[in-house]
């Protein structure tokens, strides 16, 4: 049988891929934190929905404590200055390097779980992230080109969006698991909806401050706006459950299926054509995944 972990994380990768499809089409109107903006903005009656649901079936509702609100206020910070990281990084000459610095996102994971969150992976578990990473590492290359400068500023900035985006996950878990309730799902869904709830009011005051005018564009765009907020929130419920039943960093690696999902879309609407490299980066990712649900 099928851990439930896994379930969640496939439906996680799934609405990833669309959400990531829709929010595109926005960026020619937008700019980044606009963007941003409408994933939050647009979610808040979507989590809001989800979470009288939760507590409508819920025998026990957990009660916030000062570890929840302390790592759930540093996730939602920490997820939007992994994006804001993440998208100046697209702006930078050493656009490869920086990205393949990125994709250490589950390695860091791995780490700092082991080291300050008290996770303890199996031995199959380190060869299954290690050579996922590498497989990342491969496709990336493969596909911007070689690396011609180790370490550089869009190094610096892959590294700490990476880093950013590990802690994140781990915060999470680590909010989630406080409540002390054997309900994952309640405690997965409080958590999103206090994540989602703050990261609105962070990025809306930004764009208000910033660039007031961009409101009559994020809400004219209302209709891709409604669906990239259905589709995250959807997206993120399964992202935080997977969080709370499972290690972040085998969530992670498993959730590097949406990353194959993508590359199969480009090969087959787009009639992209893979290198050597990127092959050999693919089935990389494939066997890491599978390595990972074999480990104990």
């Amino acid at each position: 049988m099928v851990d439930s972990w896994v379930v969640w994380t496939l439906l996680a990768a799934t609405m990833q891929s669309v959400r990531t499809a829709a929010q595109k089409q926005l960026a020619d109107d937008m700019s980044a934190v606009a963007a941003t903006l409408v994933r939050y903005l647009f979610g808040i009656p979507f989590v809001l929905a989800y979470f009288a649901i939760l507590c409508a079936n819920a025998e026990t509702l957990p009660a916030p404590n000062a570890t929840f609100l302390i790592c759930a206020t540093l996730a939602g910070v920490l997820q939007i200055l992994a994006t804001v990281l993440l998208v100046h990084l697209f702006t930078l000459r050493n656009f490869a390097v920086g990205s393949t610095y990125a994709r250490t996102e589950i390695m860091l994971t791995a780490v700092l779980g082991t080291l300050f969150f008290g996770e303890t992976i199996a031995a199959l578990g380190w060869v299954a992230i290690v050579v996922c990473v590498l497989g990342l590492v491969a496709v990336n290359i493969g596909k911007t080109g070689r690396l011609t400068d180790a370490w550089n500023r869009s190094a610096l900035v892959g590294l700490a969006s990476g880093l950013a985006f590990s802690l994140t996950s781990l915060l999470i878990r680590r909010a989630s698991l406080s409540f002390g309730l054997d309900d994952a799902v309640l405690t997965a869904g409080v958590t999103l909806t206090y994540m989602v709830l703050i990261q609105t009011v962070m990025v809306l005051g930004y764009v208000l401050v910033t660039n007031a005018r961009e409101l009559r564009i994020v809400a004219a765009r209302w209709k891709t706006g409604t669906f990239v907020g259905a589709t995250s929130v959807t997206g993120s419920a399964g992202w935080f459950t997977a969080f709370t039943l499972e290690h972040a960093s085998y969530v992670k690696t498993l959730g590097q299926i949406e990353f194959l999902i993508t590359l199969a879309i480009a090969m087959t609407w787009f009639r992209e054509r893979p290198g050597r490299l990127e092959m050999a980066g693919m089935l990389a990712i494939l066997a890491g995944v599978i390595l990972l649900l074999l480990s104990p």
